[in-house]
């Protein structure tokens, strides 16, 4: 019967492995696979126990019976201090380890002697094999390890209790409390000498508890819910809330941009008449309605800027709750206050400072399209680059006759040149200095660059340039991503419907990508450049450039064999980034 018994039990333990593994789980938790691979290897030993005739192999199922109060013990300590947030160094997770798996070899080196068990006896109950033991003189060694381990849950109870912090106390709860009460019944049956054990049936019951808990107990693990790159991302706070709003976790960055969350209780909806409240459960309902993620606010003096995302642990993506993004804009809205502030100033002074205020104009600009470059080392010195290439490419379509460029035209151009991308100024370090090739998301967020380019263009020159400039400006950094055969973007133009100030932006923008080195690609020579650029003709670019493009390379070419010293300079720099 109690053999039966033991076998379900093991069955049992086995298809816990296997419903866990169903699942999916995005992130794998070594804590919990140990605990639940240990086990059935542990039931195992019990069940064999009831099977053995003789002692050697009750003395062999010893073997795997005392992996529970020695291995097993030590990765629940360490998951039940990882739920706690307590940080432990590795050197004290190795020397508890060692006494845990030396524990263990103690018992297996005294298989042929009494230093543990004096004498062994085997009772055919009916039932099953039930053992008899007299304790040797070591066994007081496995008493001390108990009641030190026991001393360390109860610790960490105490510190639960008093301490706060953002971890789950229902999961804390279920992992002290099962111990605890495993350790007390192993003490109950050795002074009762009972004939079989009951921890086999606990172990399976908390097997199965803690499966059911597993889900709910890693969303209150940020580091369960973000991406490696965003876990190391110091600059960022994340805040995780379930589908009931309760909050659930968070990381240590968002005290500094929302100290109060240090107080708030785990599995619990944010205070009624808390300013976090209104801003973190309006949201959601802006995310639930039209899928609106994106949010400012000010708080404590702190500009943040706030993104919404569902999250899940799944691989097969079933949403358990909401994940929080925020950042720090405050310098970046300043700058923006500047230029806004600094129009307005402009607008007054416009009439008598015209010339003045147009030297000013350029210095903002080229300070901004600096400051983008200054956060995108990828692409070090573009600006300056294309604002040469663009002189070089429309000086030879005004001398072929392709179009029809006056020479206000022209020098409309190059000067509107820096500003065609100071849109990345928006976009986040993590996608503009990605080392490497963006998802489609991402990709999808770089290309708002050229929207927000034409924006600031007209936020900094509207009502300050004269009007052919402004609209050769916006022009240029709006669309110089379009495409002649309608593939580009934002608005995915055809043809002459571009502008043709994008169309030449387009040539000294793509060349320079080409023939310059970034992150993900080496440097092109300059032939296979310039078949790059030819074979576009007619698809990505204007098929009449393609005479203006044969008729100044060489002089393309001719203008990085000059700077070539900058290029390499520039070149280490990416290989020391």
């Amino acid at each position: 019967m109690i053999t039966s018994f033991f076998g379900i039990l093991l069955v049992i333990s086995v298809l816990v492995i296997l419903y866990m593994a169903q699942k999916n789980y995005e992130n794998i938790d070594i804590y919990y696979w140990t605990l639940v691979i240990l086990v059935p290897v542990v039931v195992l030993g019990y069940w064999l126990k009831t099977r053995v005739t003789t002692v050697e192999g009750a003395k062999l199922c010893f073997c795997f019976i005392y992996i529970d109060s020695t291995v097993l013990l030590t990765a629940v300590i360490f998951n039940i201090m990882r739920f706690m947030g307590i940080a432990v160094r590795s050197w004290i997770k190795l020397v508890a380890y060692i006494v845990g798996f030396g524990h263990l070899f103690i018992i297996w080196l005294c298989f042929d002697n009494d230093l543990y068990y004096k004498n062994v006896t085997l009772i055919d109950t009916g039932l099953g094999t039930a053992t008899k033991m007299v304790n040797g003189p070591l066994k007081i060694v496995h008493w001390i390890y108990l009641i030190l381990v026991l001393g360390i849950i109860i610790a960490l109870m105490i510190m639960a209790i008093v301490r706060k912090g953002t971890y789950s106390r229902r999961t804390l709860t279920l992992y002290s409390l099962l111990t605890g009460v495993g350790i007390i019944v192993y003490i109950i049956e050795s002074i009762l000498d009972v004939d079989f054990s009951n921890l086999p049936a606990l172990y399976v019951t908390a097997d199965i508890l803690i499966a059911l808990n597993y889900d709910h107990a890693h969303t209150h693990d940020i580091a369960c819910l973000i991406s490696e790159q965003q876990k190391y991302h110091g600059t960022k706070g994340y805040v995780a809330f379930d589908l009931d709003r309760n909050f659930l976790s968070c990381n240590s960055k968002i005290y500094d941009f929302v100290p109060e969350l240090k107080k708030q209780v785990v599995d619990e909806n944010l205070p009624p008449d808390s300013e976090l409240r209104s801003i973190f459960y309006s949201l959601i309902d802006d995310y639930r309605r039209d899928f609106k993620n994106v949010k400012k606010f000010d708080h404590d003096g702190r500009i943040c800027q706030c993104e919404i995302s569902e999250f899940s642990i799944r691989k097969d993506g079933k949403v358990q709750g909401y994940l929080f993004d925020i950042d720090d804009v405050t310098e970046e809205e300043k700058v923006l206050q500047v230029m806004k502030d600094y129009n307005t100033t402009l607008n007054k002074e416009v009439k008598i400072k015209t010339e003045s205020i147009k030297n000013i104009q350029e210095k903002v600009v080229l300070g901004l399209a600096n400051m983008v470059e200054n956060r995108d080392n990828n692409t070090g010195g573009h600006v300056k680059r294309t604002s040469d290439l663009i002189k070089i490419v429309v000086n030879e379509a005004k001398r072929q006759g392709v179009y029809s460029i006056s020479e206000q035209y022209a020098e409309d151009i190059v000067r509107a040149a820096p500003m065609h991308d100071i849109g990345k100024i928006t976009i986040e370090n993590s996608i503009l200095c990605k080392p490497g090739d963006l998802t489609k998301e991402e990709f999808n967020i770089m290309k708002t660059h050229s929207v927000k380019s034409g924006e600031f263009v007209n936020l900094i020159l509207k009502g300050v340039e004269e009007k052919h400039f402004v609209d050769v400006a916006y022009n240029v950094a709006r669309y110089h991503h379009e495409r002649w055969d309608g593939r580009g973007y934002p608005e995915g133009l055809v043809g002459e419907m571009i502008p043709l100030e994008a169309r030449l932006m387009a040539i000294a923008d793509v060349y320079d990508a080409l023939v310059s080195q970034r992150y993900y690609k080496k440097a092109l020579k300059y032939e296979e450049a310039a078949k790059i650029m030819v074979e576009g003709m007619g698809s990505q670019f204007d098929p009449n450039m393609l005479s203006v493009f044969l008729g100044c390379r060489h002089e393309l070419e001719e203008y990085y064999m000059d700077i070539q010293e900058d290029l390499d300079a520039h070149d280490e720099k990416l290989l020391i980034s």
